[in-house]
Formats: structure tokens, C-alpha cells, sequence
């Protein structure tokens, strides 16, 4: 048997962001047409929602620095499991570098990727870190009280010195060059270094170096815990050499950031996640996925995973998002970007003497992996509806079908949407009396199961929150051209572009800008914006610029300073002038040796129309003993805490979210 009790309806922590708002909003519930940064998060499980919730969760009062960067470390090896890595082909390597994009949409990839997490969450947490690649290995380092720390979240390890402190690479490198001195024959050779790990009884490993010796996370055999590697691989992966034939060398991951979970329903949306999955990945197209899609956690590749608190069955999940769009009511109006020449009361044609324009926006805080588009016209003689698709913020469009007969017809979305988180459908209808009869769309939708708001045995306290009221348009393209016909490229922004060459490295004339256009549909709140950067002479860089006044005047929000071979700086600027929904974001730089951009992104936060609080329903489903189970819970405040009680270990199946009737 399971209970649930409401035990708060206001919260004074953590959302005090989502409190503000919702303390002097003043749209009653019937009014709000998009409920916008929904999260529903167990005492269970961490909020990771934004950089600000995992702030909140992870870095407590009172760290020292190392205590900090083990919990980025922890966050790491809980969120982040060592599996084929996803591609959205978004920068030059085609991968996922934004450390919250891989917590939530993915819940896998390999060690560049957990290092570039560590890097962006230590700097967003203050503290200095940086990047080795060593003997086909990726780690990172984070520097604490005056020393680089190693803190590998891949493999899960660290090397505690004997004071206790954690060691760095170079020291570990030390260590294990020292020790292939004194045990010729050894070095670099895999067969004979593991069957010295398996000596001993399987013990071994521990008449090695002692730096290696006393990392807690290796087990009696010597391996780490996925099992995956061991002491065998280690001794190889810090032996001071690079698997390209050089000596192990300091690099920057070059992480993206401004992914942030926010969820947004209208009436007729409904988002469905699943602690499961039915074989889908963003990587089905290129025939290969990750190991642990089948793979259960506890057992297996997932073994260590228990020890992190994961309570979900697995950690790939496949979920949905629908949404039956309702023509038939004025509701649909307040959820449509555009609807021009429309009924008040229904998607009709207006005036017969011009056509009926309605657009809609469709993002997700989740991969798009397939749609479908499902539509029953309403077709007088010589009418007609156009339908076209935008996947660059509308500025251009492409036609998907034009429907001039009768009856319910099927578009297949899939082609368009893959590795998309938002885009958008125009319906262009003709002639008087045109208009809808029923309008659905439906998505299959990937999303990790490890950060979802699992429960366990016992009392689950659950605290729902919404707002506050923003919607986010986001401007991210590959730089490198090839990844065309697999993802958005920068040139599909329409940047005006002077001085650079197509990779957006500046020419031989020394100087170069690229400007990208920004528009919102509701008042812009702030810009948020970066790159990931080259500009190997000291006197070059790349100044970041706004303007908001169309390219009269612009200010400088921050540089990006050389010398370096690469790094990664973003910036937030909110000071906005009231009443703004458009602006030129500018990367301006200077080249005397190799200036340019391996990767951006811009991120534009503005006040949704439309936007505020309406009663929220919140549906789990799991099983306890082989039984099914659910609790239905409607959120008829902003912030409300409630709880879930569960008589014996549950299996989760699904939460889905909808707004209440």
C-alpha cells in the first residue's frame, strides 16, 4: 500500500527565484496559457534543473575548495556513466560538451566529455581547472588550496597523498614512471601488467605504486568500480607518453554552456518520461549506441551505480511529448506564436479575401529523436492549407505539404526533428472557411533516467514548482560546414560575417566580427552567451558585444583574452533595456596567431506571453512487489511539497506532466 499526505503548500527553499515570481505575479490561473520551469524533484534524487539548482544541491556552506571539487567529481560519476559517447555534431567534434545537456538528455558519454564537465562545473563554482590528455586517456584537474587536484569522473578514481590531500597528474605520473624504472619489462606492456594486478591472489596490484595503491576506489582485484579498467590500464594511462606519440600534454575540453531543463506546458501538452526505454537513441542513424542502453542498474556495466543512489531500473529512458493543439477552443491562441486572420474561437480563416497564418513553437528541454504530425482539415471548395517547418528560429522555412483534400492525414516529422530541441510549423490556409479540425503532434523524446525524481522505500517527500514565466530562444550551430546535412550550422542564423574565414577563424587581414541576430517573442530578460576559443597570441581575443539599438551603439560585456590554444568563457548580461525583443550578439576579434571560434552558443531568456501559474498535474506510476501503483497529485500553487509513501521498494515505470483540467 502506499499514502501520500500534503504537508506545505509554500516553499521558502530552494526555488526562492520561482517564490519571487510567483509572489507578485498577478495572471490568475485561467488566464495563463504556458506554465513554463516546471520541475517536480524527490528528496531522493538532486535538482540539477539549472547551474543555480545544482549550486544549490551539491556546494553546501562552509566547503573548503576540495571538498568542493569532490562534490563536482560526485556529480560527475552519478550523472555521467563511461559509455559510447551521443553526437549532436553542435562543435567541431560532433559530441556533447554541455555538462547539463549529458545529466539530463543523456546520462552517458566517455572521459573528454566527463572532463569538460568537471572543468565547466568547477569555474562555475570558482574554482580553476584544466585538462590532460595522457596515454588514450582524458582527465581533468581542479586547483584547491594551492595544487592541481586529478578527479577523474570517467573511471571514477582519485589518488589521495599520505596528508590526505588529492594528488595531481604530474605527481601520479611521477609515481608511475618511477616504479616502471625499477620493474624493467613492465612498462606499457597490458598482458604483463595484468597478470601482476591478478598476483598475489588478485592482490597483486598493491605491491605497486603506493600513490596508486591508496585510492579507495579501487576494489581487492584491483579494478575500478564500473569494472571496466583497472590498476593494469592505469599503469599505462600515466605512464608521461600520448597515445599520438607525444608526451602527455595540458588541453582544454572545450565544454558549451547554457542547457538548462525548462519545462514548458500549454493546454493539450503533455510530457511523459519513462524509466525505461524502447531501443531509441540519438545515434540509430549511424548504426551505433551506447552498451548500457540494456543494461540494468546494479549489475553489469551499471554496478557501481547503487553506490551513487541511483534508484532508477536503467539509465537510458525513451519518453513523449505530445501535444493535441485545441483548435476548437480560443485556448489555442495564447499557445500559437503567430495567429493571424484567424476566429477568436477557432482555427478558421477570418477574412476569405487572405489567407490564415498560424505558427507554432515547439521546443523541448529534451531530443527530439522522431515526430509525426497528425491533421484533419475542414476544406471548403478551393481551399487549401500549406505546411511548412523552420528549424532556425523562423528564419527560414521549408514546405513539408500541402493538404487540399478531405480527412486525417499524417506528416512524418522524424527526418526534420532528429538532434532538435526546438522548431517550429507555419500553416499557411486558403480560402474562407478554411480552418482545422483537430491538429496533434507527437514526439518520441530521449532523456537519462538517473536525474528524473525517482522514489524509494518509505516516506518520498516531492516538491513541485513552476515559473518563473521565460521562454528561451537559442542560437547554436555547428562551425564546422560538414555537419550540414546532420545540424544546424552557424551560416543557418544568417550572422553577418566580416574577416572571418568559413571554419570562423579570422583571415589574414588580422580583424574580424560575426553578428547573429536575436528575437523573442516576449520582452528579452538576458543574454546568455559564450564560445569555446582560440587565440594563441597574447595581444589577441575575442571581445563579446551587444547591441540593442539595431548596430548603433555597442557595449562590451566581456573578452575572451588570449594567449591559449583553447578555453571556454560565458557570460551573462541582464541589465536589458525595458521592452526589448530584439538584438545583435558580436564576437569581435583580433588574429596575429590562429583568433577564432570552435564552438558558441547564445542563449536568449525573455518574459513569456501569455506566461504564469495554472494547477499542474503530476501523475507517477511505479510497481511494488510485481503491483502496479500511482498517485495522481494536481499543483494548485506555484511551489507545493507533498509525499509519496511506499510500502516496499519500487520499480519506477513513468512520471508525466499536463496541465489539470
Amino acid at each position: 500500500m502506499f499514502a501520500r499526505r500534503l504537508t506545505c503548500c509554500w516553499l521558502l527553499a530552494p526555488a526562492l527565484a520561482a517564490c519571487a515570481w510567483a509572489a507578485d505575479q498577478p495572471r490568475a490561473a485561467e488566464q495563463a496559457a504556458v506554465v513554463s520551469h516546471i520541475t517536480v524533484v524527490s528528496d531522493k534524487v538532486p535538482d540539477i534543473s539549472s547551474l543555480e539548482a545544482w549550486s544549490r544541491s551539491f556546494l553546501k556552506p562552509g566547503m573548503s575548495d576540495e571538498e568542493k571539487a569532490l562534490a563536482i567529481w560526485r556529480t560527475t560519476v552519478m550523472f555521467q556513466h563511461q559509455d559510447s559517447p551521443p553526437a549532436e555534431f553542435l562543435n567541431q567534434e560532433g559530441l556533447v560538451y554541455d555538462p547539463l545537456k549529458i545529466f539530463h538528455v543523456y546520462g552517458y558519454s566517455f572521459c573528454s566529455v566527463a572532463s569538460a564537465d568537471v572543468a565547466a562545473l568547477a569555474r562555475h563554482a570558482g574554482l580553476p581547472a584544466r585538462g590532460w590528455a595522457i596515454n588514450k586517456h582524458s582527465v581533468p584537474e581542479v586547483y584547491c588550496s594551492g595544487h592541481w587536484r586529478l578527479l577523474d569522473g570517467s573511471l571514477i578514481n582519485y589518488f589521495p597523498r599520505p596528508d590526505g590531500t588529492l594528488a595531481g597528474v604530474e605527481e601520479i605520473i611521477s609515481a608511475v614512471s618511477k616504479w616502471n624504472e625499477d620493474h624493467p619489462g613492465l612498462a606499457g606492456n597490458d598482458a604483463k601488467l595484468r597478470e601482476f594486478q591478478r598476483g598475489a591472489g588478485g592482490a597483486g596490484w598493491k605491491q605497486g605504486p603506493p600513490l596508486l595503491a591508496a585510492s579507495p576506489w579501487l576494489d581487492d582485484k584491483g579494478w575500478w568500480p564500473a569494472k571496466s579498467h583497472g590498476w593494469y590500464s592505469t599503469m599505462q594511462e600515466y605512464d608521461g607518453k600520448h597515445d599520438s606519440g607525444r608526451k602527455a600534454y595540458l588541453t582544454e575540453y572545450g565544454y558549451s554552456q547554457g542547457y538548462q531543463l525548462n519545462i514548458q506546458l500549454r493546454p493539450g501538452e503533455r510530457l511523459t518520461r519513462n524509466w525505461s526505454n524502447r531501443g531509441l537513441h540519438i545515434n540509430a542513424d549511424r548504426g551505433g549506441g551506447p552498451s548500457c542502453i540494456n543494461s540494468k542498474t546494479g549489475s553489469g556495466a551499471l554496478v557501481y551505480t547503487t553506490r551513487f543512489g541511483d534508484l532508477a531500473p536503467g539509465r537510458v529512458g525513451n519518453g513523449t511529448l505530445e501535444y493535441d493543439i485545441p483548435v476548437q477552443s480560443a485556448t489555442y491562441r495564447a499557445g500559437a506564436l503567430v495567429a493571424d486572420n484567424l476566429d477568436e474561437q477557432a482555427v478558421r480563416v477570418k477574412d476569405a479575401g487572405q489567407p490564415g497564418v498560424l505558427i507554432l513553437r515547439m521546443p523541448s528541454s529534451y531530443v527530439y529523436l522522431k515526430g509525426s504530425l497528425t491533421i484533419t482539415p475542414i476544406l471548403p471548395p478551393g481551399g487549401s492549407i500549406a505546411v511548412s517547418f523552420s528549424d532556425n528560429n523562423g528564419l527560414d522555412w521549408r514546405p513539408l505539404a500541402k493538404i487540399d483534400a478531405a480527412g486525417e492525414q499524417r506528416i512524418d516529422l522524424s527526418p526534420h526533428v532528429l538532434r532538435r530541441y526546438e522548431y517550429r510549423l507555419r500553416f499557411v490556409l486558403s480560402g474562407g472557411g478554411t480552418g482545422l479540425s483537430s491538429l496533434r503532434l507527437t514526439h518520441d523524446i530521449q532523456h537519462s533516467q538517473r536525474p528524473l525524481p525517482a522514489l524509494d522505500v518509505g516516506d518520498n517527500k516531492i516538491t513541485f514548482a513552476a515559473g518563473p514565466a521565460e521562454g528561451t530562444v537559442t542560437i547554436e550551430g555547428s562551425t564546422n560546414l560538414a555537419n550540414k546535412n546532420r545540424q544546424l550550422v552557424y551560416s543557418d542564423f544568417h550572422p553577418e560575417v566580416r574577416g572571418f574565414e568559413q571554419n570562423l577563424f579570422i583571415d589574414s587581414s588580422g580583424e574580424g566580427e560575426i553578428t547573429f541576430p536575436v528575437a523573442t517573442e516576449g520582452d528579452l530578460v538576458r543574454l546568455r552567451f559564450g564560445s569555446f576559443y582560440r587565440a594563441r597570441d597574447a595581444r589577441d581575443g575575442l571581445d563579446y558585444q551587444v547591441s540593442f539599438d539595431n548596430g548603433r551603439t555597442w557595449q562590451t560585456v566581456a573578452r575572451a583574452a588570449g594567449p591559449t590554444a583553447g578555453d571556454c568563457k560565458y557570460v551573462t548580461l541582464s541589465q536589458v533595456p525595458a521592452g526589448t525583443r530584439k538584438a545583435l550578439v558580436r564576437y569581435a576579434g583580433t588574429s596575429h596567431n590562429a583568433t577564432g571560434l570552435l564552438s558558441f552558443r547564445i542563449d536568449a531568456d525573455y518574459v513569456q506571453p501569455h506566461g504564469g501559474f495554472r494547477p499542474v498535474k503530476v501523475t507517477y506510476a511505479w510497481e511494488e512487489n510485481g503491483q502496479a501503483r500511482q498517485d495522481v497529485h494536481i499543483a494548485k500553487q506555484p511551489q507545493e511539497t507533498y509525499v509519496i509513501t511506499c510500502a516496499a521498494r519500487p520499480t519506477m515505470k513513468s512520471i508525466v506532466l499536463e496541465l489539470a483540467n
